[in-house]
């Protein structure tokens, strides 16, 4: 027997597999990157952050730690129910839809690691940006942090096998009517799994149509966790700061 998902996000980031996959995730980069853009954005000694589509918190534990008031929201209810071992006074997780404004304001909102492009229809995008312009007060700030599309089709590899926790998982990725693809399968106690991740390859000036759509602001495009210029066929990433 196969298991596949059909709405993708809302299974597979529910799945321990999920996680499996993705354990060598740079924690040392990821850290680096919140020092460097918390202190480029100047957000307040203390200030709030809502970290959207937080997954199991990396990000918004570090935020905390670093001194800032900080609310993880995430779709995956497995995810949030992990992260809330950690909570304190000031580090709040909460189950929610990022289509959909939260129910108060903050300094600053972070969409990050390419946690955006997911939904099937073209509306459920435009509504995730005019939610985070509602979640944003007076001087807030946001940031999406998404993959170069152009960059990741030009170098895509097709099929690649990864060996983890003693699961191989079988990855072929390729370009489908506007989305960069991720088929998985692998095998557990000898049942069968197959997911897909699929995200739209929305390219910069996409995002400027949602944005001029959405009525916010792009002030900012940088290319690295560094802050350096963005440059569409080299860049490893494309980092948005809007208002």
């Amino acid at each position: 027997m196969t298991k596949q998902t059909t709405k993708w996000f809302t299974s597979w980031f529910d799945t321990p597999f999920y996680h499996i996959l993705y354990k060598d995730r740079n924690t040392a980069e990821a850290q680096a990157f919140m020092d460097t853009l918390t202190d480029y954005l100047n957000i307040p000694e203390g200030g709030t952050i809502l970290d959207l589509a937080c997954g199991k918190g990396r990000h918004a534990r570090y935020l905390n730690k670093i001194g800032y008031d900080v609310t993880g929201a995430d779709l995956s209810e497995n995810s949030i129910a992990f992260a809330k071992q950690f909570e304190n006074h000031r580090l709040h997780f909460v189950v929610h839809d990022m289509c959909k404004p939260f129910a108060k304001q903050f300094d600053a909102v972070f969409n990050l690691f390419t946690s955006f492009g997911y939904f099937e229809h073209d509306e459920d995008n435009l509504n995730t940006i005019k939610s985070i312009k509602t979640n944003l007060n007076e001087k807030g700030l946001a940031v999406i942090d998404f993959m170069n599309s152009e960059q990741v089709i030009a170098n895509i590899v097709s099929e690649e096998v990864k060996m983890i926790d003693d699961i191989e998982f079988y990855l072929k990725r390729f370009v489908d009517d506007g989305y960069i693809i991720k088929d998985i399968k692998f095998t557990v106690d000898g049942e069968d799994y197959h997911f897909q991740e699929r995200v739209r390859a929305f390219m910069l000036s996409d995002f400027e149509a949602l944005f001029e759509e959405a009525g916010v602001y792009l002030l900012d495009v940088f290319g690295d966790y560094k802050l350096r210029k963005f440059h569409s066929k080299t860049s490893e990433r494309l980092i948005m700061i809007f208002k």
